[in-house]
């Protein structure tokens, strides 16, 4: 027998003698000590007025002394009962809800909220009203009608800050219609995060219209240079090897935009999830200027880096950083080759902000400052043509941008014509102590 139903079984008759309330037992116990005294008195002979006030007074005070008629089965629970009902508890229940789920009364305050609604929304406090904690009026609005007519309903509301995020919220009615003011007694919030859905979505829409649009011109390169070698340069060699060299950069140019493109559909797709990983930026841009380190040298560029000595550790994707640094210094060398020099620089900021600024420094043309604004913007190019001469999509700064807000920084870019071009990342900086 399980030791489970053994232990049931024990507690059975205990319970059966456990039906009586304390004031019953009391005072079938004081009974039967009248009874016993009595008899002893009229044995012996000595009884008289005294053994009668004995026995009101012990029939008396169990009467004041127990007032509780609740049999005592009913107030004395197992430890598996008392564990089962903590279990079953509405607060248990509620704190193990993944999602956000906040309780507010008819007044609007803040009865209840789980582990996840207090992480959502760090203003959060109880007893006080919902709206200090988030202010959306279409949430609002919602909460005050369920508030009036019982009816359940869904709001929506975009959260902007730190990074956009979409949230669906279920506004349920709780408890009677109150007689005064006619409100229910309160109301339950369910919060869904729709952000991944959302960005999934427009991914998708995204990736179709920049496909079809960026796409649309190689290919129509290639199928006029296939149609060629098939009629007029079927027998001409020269012109067939020529045409095959154009064909080849034409599909490379598609491979990388396609990679670009699903690149920065990945990096928005996790917007909004800031990366914790501890990494080590000086490691990082070190390793990427070994890399291009080649490409410079072919272009006739020297890449000088000026670090601090010591590791700075950022929370964050490491292959992420990598391509960050990586657009940054390449633009840097590509497009500003003329003036024979690149300078990256990594500062740490002394102030309590916490931050490290990677700063990218070409000696090149420069940018005209109508540009500037526009520069992160999906496939825009300051000069087309020596944009894609260069091998460029169009996208390396709008990937730059991403995974920058993504860890929570800032990109900065400051140009003057004929004075090259600087490319700054700041980024919050671990404090020793949480990086170790």
């Amino acid at each position: 027998m399980p030791d489970s139903d053994l232990d049931e079984d024990m507690r059975r008759p205990v319970r059966g003698r456990l039906r009586l309330s304390a004031r019953g037992i009391a005072l079938r116990a004081a009974l039967l000590a009248c009874g016993v005294f009595t008899l002893a008195a009229v044995v012996s002979g000595s009884w008289g007025w005294w053994l009668l006030a004995a026995g009101v007074a012990a029939v008396g005070l169990p009467v004041l002394l127990f007032r509780d008629r609740r049999p005592l089965s009913e107030r004395i629970a197992s430890p598996r009962e008392r564990r089962d009902d903590a279990f079953a508890s509405p607060a248990a229940v509620l704190a193990a809800l993944p999602d956000p789920v906040v309780i507010v009364d008819r007044r609007g305050l803040v009865v209840d909220a789980n582990r996840a609604a207090k992480a959502m929304l760090p203003g959060l406090r109880l007893a006080h009203p919902f709206s200090f904690a988030l202010r959306a009026p279409e949430v609002l609005d919602g909460i005050e009608a369920v508030l009036r007519k019982g009816e359940a309903l869904t709001a929506e509301y975009l959260e902007r800050v730190p990074v956009e995020r979409v949230f669906e919220v279920h506004i349920t009615a709780l408890g009677d219609v109150q007689a005064e003011g006619g409100h229910y007694a309160g109301a339950a919030l369910f919060f869904r995060d729709l952000t991944a859905a959302r960005r999934l979505e427009h991914m998708r829409v995204d990736f179709v219209a920049n496909a079809s649009h960026e796409l649309r011109t190689p290919l129509a390169s290639l199928m006029g240079f296939i149609e060629t070698l098939q009629g007029p340069a079927r027998n001409d060699q020269a012109a067939r090897e020529r045409f095959l060299v154009i064909m080849r950069e034409q599909a490379r140019r598609m491979s990388r935009l396609i990679d670009d493109l699903l690149s920065l559909s990945r990096i928005e797709l996790s917007a909004h999830v800031q990366p914790q990983t501890p990494v080590d930026l000086v490691a990082v841009v070190r390793h990427m200027i070994d890399t291009l380190a080649p490409l410079a040298r072919e272009r006739g560029v020297d890449i000088n880096l000026k670090a601090p000595p010591l590791p700075v550790t950022v929370r964050g994707e490491r292959d992420e950083l990598l391509r960050v640094f990586e657009n940054l210094i390449e633009n840097a060398v590509k497009y500003g080759q003329s003036g024979g020099r690149v300078d990256v620089g990594i500062e740490r900021s002394d102030g309590a902000a916490g931050e490290v600024t990677v700063c990218v420094r070409d000696y090149g043309p420069g940018i005209a400052p109508e540009h500037l604004p526009r520069l992160t913007e999906r496939f825009y190019r300051v000069d087309v043509a020596a944009s894609r001469e260069k091998g460029g999509t169009g996208l390396g700064l709008a990937i730059v941008k991403h995974i920058v807000n993504r860890h929570r920084g800032r990109l900065t870019i400051d140009s003057q014509p004929g004075e090259g071009a600087s490319f700054c990342v700041s980024l919050p900086v671990i404090p020793p102590a949480d990086g170790a």
